[in-house]
């Protein structure tokens, strides 16, 4: 495996979830794999599981870990090319990647949308760029447009939990008082339509995600409808992708409050556990009867992000 963004490069399901199982199971049975190997995780975002989830995974197989947040441990780096760097960025993405790359022999990379350039964000203009000048295999620890690991761990999770053979998952937008990027519902999206569950999108009108990542999933602006007799249901707010209106890019369309997962909203579901990616608005995104009832996933959720992130690593060791 050279790279990690979408579900297409964890190759067959079945056999990713299975050895998921293992990894979990005794997540040290790897360890000589990773010995005088290095990873590096690139930060210019902010991050709590991701970074300890990575870390801990690249311990488990026996790597030495090295984390690097931009700006802070580092000098501010300029992403576009062509620009006269005159203002308060020193270096350039196109001379400290491969300087970076040099001392690892894999990297991870988290960096946001902007959400004020579609093009810019979808074309993963940072992310390509340590493909192109890194040379060495890149992990998406969220990027402008996805996060797998944490799709990976949340299909893990449903696999550990689901009652029936095929449940019924909802993605539910909610309100939120700040413009997030489409990473994690299209990643969902994209996770859940590869994997064998009935899957429903629910959100309000101008919230379509990109037709790549939403995929087959059926599309019901009723949320309330949406959610009748779902087994699961994963709660996320995102800002308007700008499929239909590329100008809205970005932009809150809706703070309608009647969207955030209460009780009235889990009633109608089939006892549905409920999922999110944490960190989490509550009485924005879910109530506190929500989130913290038994049927809550949300800790085991983010458990498992150790287990996605180090068969991801894993794998790659073994590219290597």
């Amino acid at each position: 495996m050279k790279s990690f963004f979408h579900v297409q490069d964890i190759g067959d399901l079945g056999k990713a979830l299975e050895e998921a199982k293992q990894v979990k199971a005794t997540p040290f049975a790897w360890k000589s794999l990773g010995e005088n190997r290095t990873i590096m995780l690139v930060f210019f975002n902010s991050s709590l599981r991701t970074r300890l989830s990575s870390q801990k995974a690249a311990l488990n197989l026996g790597m030495n870990p090295i984390v690097l947040n931009i700006g802070q441990d580092s000098w501010k780096l300029e992403t576009e090319m062509g620009v006269v760097m005159d203002g308060d960025k020193s270096e350039h993405l196109r001379e400290a990647i491969p300087v970076m790359t040099s001392y690892c022999d894999i990297i991870g990379i988290r960096s946001f949308a902007g959400l004020t350039d579609r093009e810019y964000d979808y074309n993963e203009t940072v992310l390509r760029q340590f493909l192109e000048y890194g040379g060495k295999p890149v992990i998406s620890l969220e990027s402008a447009t996805v996060h797998p690991c944490q799709a990976f761990a949340d299909l893990i999770t449903i696999e550990e939990y689901k009652k029936k053979s095929r449940p019924k998952v909802v993605m539910t937008w909610a309100p939120h008082p700040k413009a997030l990027p489409q990473a994690v519902p299209n990643s969902f999206a994209e996770w859940m339509n590869a994997a064998d569950v009935d899957f429903v999108i629910t959100h309000p009108e101008g919230y379509e995600l990109d037709p790549k990542f939403a995929g087959k999933a059926r599309v019901e602006y009723d949320q309330m409808k949406a959610l009748e007799g779902a087994d699961f249901v994963y709660a996320k707010n995102w800002s308007c992708p700008g499929v239909t209106d590329p100008s809205g890019y970005g932009q809150i369309l809706s703070k309608d409050m009647g969207w955030t997962v209460d009780d009235r909203h889990m009633a109608v579901t089939n006892n549905a556990y409920f999922m999110h990616c944490l960190p989490v608005r509550r009485n924005m995104i879910v109530s506190d009867s929500v989130i913290d009832a038994p049927t809550s996933l949300v800790i085991p959720e983010a458990a498992n992000r150790e287990v996605s992130a180090q068969v991801v690593m894993k794998r790659m060791l073994e590219s290597l």
